[in-house]
């Protein structure tokens, strides 16, 4: 797009501004953004009442515009996940969402145009004989057409750019003419310019035979010549090596030469650092970084007591002065010219810079709710009624009264109104496959015979945990030592900021570690989320101990990765790791075998091959097992009876429920790392139709970055085939293919050379799902996405991206097919797939239930598809409470009350926020939460009308009731009664005191079921029910 255009249709939106509502929503329609009824990711707005929300493609975060009438009241920053306002600005740039801004008047006038450039185009390729082609061609043209009258957007419309702007800019056009270029290695970045330009033009070709494009794609992109002339326009400084010919791009004013070397390390040898640094001292200006204050001062300390002028100010570069500050180079160097000197934390401890975590945007550890994801049709649970169908909301009128029902469809097409206030006896029903449940029918006993069922197999399953607990806390294990200096300095050396989730499962483990009482640990996190440096600390820690530790996992080849990594964090200390694997010949096993017995190994790693007679530990600390749910039975067994004496700790990339988490705190020892890796850049995820052309460029360009490619294609009995295209297409790759049905000898051997980067391309079914953490994989093509199922694409796309370069995702459909509408939604889920979207809590929740199966074994598995996750959650939580003896909270109080008390559709009208508040309104549990839902209903969707503001005073008098141990407030005639559990609130001095502070104006009748009657003959009978309670709660807290 024109800069000057874009430029011309960014907004920019300030407080006091008055703008129309109606074209803002048009104009933001044509700027490319989407009308969501939620806006969580970029390109989205929404509109509510006066309220606009909008996700600027130029902010980390969306905005939210509230108007007072015309005129922009505020602007405000909001959490795209908890959808609450964080700051206030003043002002909001909004420029084009996208690189082509659908005019209607330039389609319009260039529709003839591209008809005609399409016919001629269909025609060039019937006399060449691509009858096919011409055909297919001359449907997507049809289709394109009938989009672009419709000014609708589609994959692929950006290819039109050159028919609605006169001149396409390239990205120098957005650029300030004085700004500054800084280049390095001009020679391949002119390399690199000729070989894109190459591959466009090739891939014209091609697609043009095909009948994918007309002639005006190439229009898209500038030729080498005109590329490297804009360049050449501009100011700046060319960086090359010394002698290098060739053109330098900007004219050089000036050329000066610099000579740098870099720096030796010294590993913590600081005596050796010292000697290096008397000779620089006077000659050069030194400086030496390191990542945290406490290392400044220790170094700093250590140099002036040997008589080296070390300072902390940076502003003390000086000849004589040595300044240690804490601060960030990638390695030291010497630069020889301007005499400086600088040493990095590498060099002189031995450690890499710590990689400052990026700030998320995303507030991690906000439970998934069920309820605001409903659609109508969606199964749900009612905890009385059983499994029926969600249907909408209806606003009923009963009595004079308006409240809000969620409508369920039950078998026979029995319908349930249920009102909002009982919105907590309702889930979604979330089972664990993708068959539909049954739906049960009213009034029948079928419901309550499976939920007893359930309840007492729950039952059961509690009492054998809480008996294993029990029985492992009986028994005398090791104590280990608290942290030694090596295990702070090998702590300190970890090259990444530990995340939270991190930090707290280490404390956690070494908690349990430094317990007389066996640790029996589980440890969750994805791949990539850092289990595995958790997992070292605690190595690391038992041998500190003497203590020697086997890791357990299920593949060979996660067996050389862990080896890799175990290896390189602990190189520099004296401890031994080793691996037991089939890729190590018999003799090799035997000799660490040997050292193993006598103690000589202190990690030792490997498949079930350790679990074998014939290993025997010296002195076993510490068993960490990374997936025990894909070991055998026996191996199962085996396990159990190493478990019993040595500290465990289990890891599993599976994610486990939030939830099942928390019915589990007291039976079972979890820790959970939710938050992900930092520099992950997001997957760029394509929907594109399967095509040779496209198959063979992204291949291509994966290898031309030294990287690898998955090609996933889930069919056996041709995958071979797509093998030999592949070839064809890309002679220069080396291919190889892997899948489920191949000697598992081989397929281990493959995946292994394939790890090792023998292989360029691995053609394969979805075998890799569970697979490795191979950084280097940073494409995956996914042949037939269309039939895969979004939690399978969403682990598949996550095989990629697991490093800090950008990752990409192809998900390709049959050229000749129409897309299923389901299909097509499931791919675009993924396509939008992020922390925040619906589509990655589909999939997520698909795997919590897996990973719940996977902890709870397969007869649980089972009843959690017949009465569904939440409820099953909710039952094990209630069984293991009973069986420990913990009170249950005060139950529920029933509020019936004269009032509208429900939420208008013209202040919310789409019913998943709607329930959503609802629920969050039930769910009150403080008044400091009362005050929380009042602030986010203000702030999200504008002032509440008078039901919406009886409905959180009803919630709050239900509260207060509930502490005060009422079981039912109704207002019957012309008064509130409220109905008290037992005698003893309504008895003594503080009822009489109560009486007297509201003469006339209450009653109370004694009895078995005490009974407060408040007299609504007042200005504000809720405010005064409010006033009445606080009061009692005061005087029953005072006696």
């Amino acid at each position: 797009m024109p800069a000057d255009l874009f430029s011309q249709y960014s907004m920019r939106l300030k407080t006091g501004d008055e703008i129309d509502i109606t074209d803002m929503r048009e104009t933001l329609n044509v700027l490319g953004y989407e009308r969501e009824e939620m806006v969580e990711q970029f390109q989205q707005f929404s509109v509510r009442g006066g309220i606009i929300d909008i996700y600027s493609v130029t902010r980390d975060r969306p905005c939210r515009i509230e108007l007072f009438g015309d005129e922009i009241d505020s602007i405000r920053v909001f959490d795209p996940n908890t959808q609450r306002s964080i700051e206030e600005i003043e002002e909001i740039v909004i420029p084009p969402a996208r690189e082509i801004i659908l005019f209607p008047e330039r389609i319009n006038d260039q529709l003839a145009v591209i008809k005609k450039d399409y016919e001629e185009a269909v025609e060039r390729l019937k006399k060449i004989g691509n009858e096919e082609e011409a055909e297919y061609l001359e449907e997507k043209s049809s289709e394109a057409l009938e989009k672009l009258t419709e000014f609708e957007k589609f994959p692929g419309y950006e290819q039109f750019m050159p028919y609605f702007f006169e001149d396409l800019n390239t990205v120098f056009d957005y650029v300030d003419e004085n700004t500054l270029l800084f280049l390095d290695n001009p020679e391949k970045i002119k390399q690199r310019v000729a070989s894109f330009t190459h591959e466009i033009n090739e891939t014209q070709s091609t697609l043009l035979e095909q009948g994918s494009i007309i002639l005006s794609y190439a229009d898209n992109f500038p030729t080498q010549h005109q590329f490297l002339q804009e360049l050449g326009d501009f100011r700046g400084a060319t960086f090359t090596d010394a002698f290098q010919e060739g053109d330098f791009l900007l004219s050089p004013q000036a050329e000066f030469t610099y000579s740098t070397k870099g720096v030796e390390p010294y590993h913590g040898q600081l005596e050796l650092l010292v000697e290096r640094l008397m000779e620089l001292k006077g000659n050069y200006k030194v400086v030496i970084t390191l990542n945290s204050d406490n290392k400044v001062e220790r170094i700093g300390d250590y140099l002036r007591e040997n008589n080296l002028p070390a300072v902390e100010e940076t502003n003390s570069l000086k000849e004589n002065h040595i300044v240690v500050t804490s601060g960030s180079f990638s390695e030291g160097f010497i630069f020889e010219d301007i005499k400086l000197a600088v040493f990095t934390e590498k060099e002189v401890i031995g450690n890499q810079q710590k990689k400052k975590r990026q700030t998320s945007i995303i507030e991690e550890g906000v439970e998934i709710s069920s309820l605001n994801e409903l659609n109508p049709g969606d199964y749900v649970v009612h905890e009385n009624h059983g499994i029926g169908k969600y249907m909408g909301v209806k606003t009923l009128e009963i009595q004079n009264r308006h409240q809000d029902y969620l409508v369920l469809k039950y078998a026979d097409e029995d319908k349930l109104y249920v009102p909002t206030d009982k919105v907590n006896l309702v889930q979604k029903y979330i089972g664990t496959d993708s068959k539909p449940p049954k739906l049960y029918s009213l009034g029948s006993s079928e419901w309550k015979k499976v939920k007893q069922r359930v309840k007492n197999s729950v039952k059961e399953m509690a009492i054998g945990l809480l008996e294993l607990y029990a029985e492992r806390e009986t028994v005398e294990g090791y104590a280990f030592s608290e942290d030694t200096v090596w295990q702070r300095e090998f702590e300190d050396s970890f090259p990444y900021e530990e995340t939270p989730d991190q930090m707290n499962a280490i404390e956690e483990v070494k908690k349990d570690m430094e317990d007389p009482t066996p640790m029996d640990r589980l440890l969750c996190g994805d791949v990539g989320y850092g289990k595995t440096e958790v997992a070292i600390r605690a190595a690391f820690k038992a041998a500190m101990d003497g203590k020697q530790t086997a890791v357990l996992v299920p593949t060979t080849i996660l067996a050389q990765q862990h080896y890799n990594t175990f290896s390189e964090r602990i190189e520099k200390y004296p401890i031994n790791v080793e691996m037991i694997s089939r890729f190590k010949t018999k003799r090799e096993q035997e000799e660490i075998l040997k050292k193993l017995a006598k103690g000589e190994v202190d990690i030792v790693i490997g498949t079930h091959r350790l679990l074998s007679e014939d290993v025997i530990f010296s002195d076993l600390g510490l068993l960490i097992i990374d997936e025990e749910q894909r070991f055998g039975v026996s191996h199962k067994e085996k396990l159990k009876n190493i478990k019993s004496s040595v500290d465990v700790l289990t890891l599993t990339a599976t994610p486990i429920p939030r939830t099942l988490h928390m019915a589990l705190v007291g039976v079972r020892d979890m820790s959970v790392i939710e938050t992900p890796p930092e520099n992950r850049y997001p997957i760029r995820t394509y929907i594109r139709e399967f095509n040779e052309e496209l198959v063979r460029e992204t291949i291509r360009r994966e290898m031309g970055r030294n990287g690898q490619v998955y090609f996933v294609h889930n069919r056996v009995e041709d995958i071979d085939k797509k093998a030999d295209m592949v070839r064809r297409l890309v002679p220069e790759a080396r291919v190889a293919v892997a899948h489920g049905q191949m000697n598992e000898n081989r397929l281990e051997r493959l995946m292994y050379n394939f790890y090792n980067n023998e292989y360029d391309v691995l053609v394969c079914t979805t075998i890799i799902e569970n697979g490795l953490d191979i950084p280097n994989v940073n494409t995956i093509i996914i042949n037939r996405a269309d039939l895969m199922g979004l939690a399978q694409l969403y682990q598949l796309r996550g095989r990629v991206g697991r490093s800090s370069r950008v990752a990409y995702a192809y998900l390709l459909y049959e050229s000749d097919r129409v897309l299923p509408e389901v299909a097509e939604k499931r791919l675009k889920a993924i396509k939008e797939f992020t922390n925040l979207g619906s589509g990655f809590k589909i999939a997520m929740r698909d795997l919590e239930i897996r990973g719940a199966g996977n902890l709870l074994g397969a007869e649980q598995h089972g009843h959690i598809a017949s009465i569904g996750f939440s409820l099953y959650c909710k039952l094990l939580e209630g069984a293991i409470e009973e069986l420990k003896g913990e009170e249950e909270e005060s139950g529920e109080i029933e509020l019936d009350f004269k009032q509208d008390a429900y939420i208008p559709d013209d202040y919310i009208s789409d019913s998943k926020q709607k329930i959503e508040i609802y629920k969050k309104i039930k769910g009150v549990d403080s008044e400091r939460e009362i005050r929380d839902i009042k602030d986010e209903i203000n702030d999200r969707f504008g002032t509440p009308p008078l039901p919406v503001e009886n409905l959180i005073k009803i919630s709050g008098l239900g509260l207060r009731g509930r502490r005060l141990g009422i079981e039912q407030i109704k207002e019957k005639d012309n008064l509130i009664n409220c109905y008290f559990r037992n005698m003893e609130t309504l008895e003594g001095e503080a009822v009489v005191k109560l009486v007297d502070t509201f003469p006339g104006k209450i009653k109370v009748r004694s009895g078995k079921k005490p009974v407060l009657g408040v007299k609504t003959e007042v200005e504000a009978p809720l405010e005064f029910l409010e006033e009445v309670l606080e009061k009692l709660r005061e005087l029953l807290t005072s006696n």
